[in-house]
């Protein structure tokens, strides 16, 4: 979808602007991770970021792999926030505790995605990165866990998905070849320790930053 694209190579740009900047752009960013950010997601337990990348998983369902690394500066653990298919958020406004949203890596713009597959190491439930242009399907959603009223940058939440009921986990196991020392990023029944998430390093849209005249993700 070109409208995704131009908003992807934007967001880029912004980031570039924004690690240039260093902390100075912090103190204007908002508090809340908001629609249409472009962020980095840290494992609170296992200290490993949400990664993905153009490897498919060997069994299972064959789509892209999802896994967590310990590396920061990787780009390839760029996330963008957005709302449901059928129900898309307002670039910059504040993700609420509750909200349904999909999770789109950015340099494939697939969606964050488990179904009723195993994953290859912990045998919990697979997470891949599933479709294409930012488009898959009903299993692409993923609920908020959060205290009060939004998503506060500094929080750590959960993310449950919407379709299955699993909590997006990490757990510890390491892959070898080709993906070697990464950890396995699962889907796990029940909420514990190894399912918090918060955000770390990113752009942060505020509703005063329209990138394009669409504006709505």
């Amino acid at each position: 979808m070109e409208v995704l694209h131009a908003v992807h190579v934007l967001l880029q740009s912004l980031l570039v602007l924004l690690l240039w900047s260093k902390g100075d752009a912090r103190e204007s960013e908002p508090s809340h991770v908001t629609c249409g950010s472009l962020v980095k997601l840290l494992n609170t337990r296992h200290n490993v970021r949400l990664h993905s990348h153009d490897v498919k998983y060997g069994s299972g369902s064959g789509q892209q792999s999802v896994t967590g690394v310990e590396n920061a500066d990787d780009a390839n653990s760029y996330w963008q926030i957005r709302g449901k298919p059928n129900r898309p958020c307002q670039r910059g406004a504040s993700i609420a505790c509750g909200q349904v949203i999909r999770i789109t890596h950015m340099k494939t713009s697939r969606n964050l995605h488990t179904h009723r597959f195993s994953s290859p190491l912990s045998n919990n439930q697979e997470v891949s990165a599933f479709g294409e242009n930012g488009e898959g399907d009903d299993l692409d959603t993923w609920a908020v866990q959060c205290d009060g009223d939004h998503w506060e940058r500094d929080e750590a939440v959960r993310f449950k998905h919407v379709g299955t009921d699993v909590f997006l986990s990490v757990t510890g196991e390491q892959y070898g070849h080709p993906i070697r020392g990464q950890r396995e990023v699962h889907g796990m029944s029940a909420p514990n320790q190894h399912n918090w998430w918060r955000s770390m390093e990113g752009v942060f849209l505020q509703p005063s930053q329209v990138p394009l005249r669409h504006d709505e993700l």
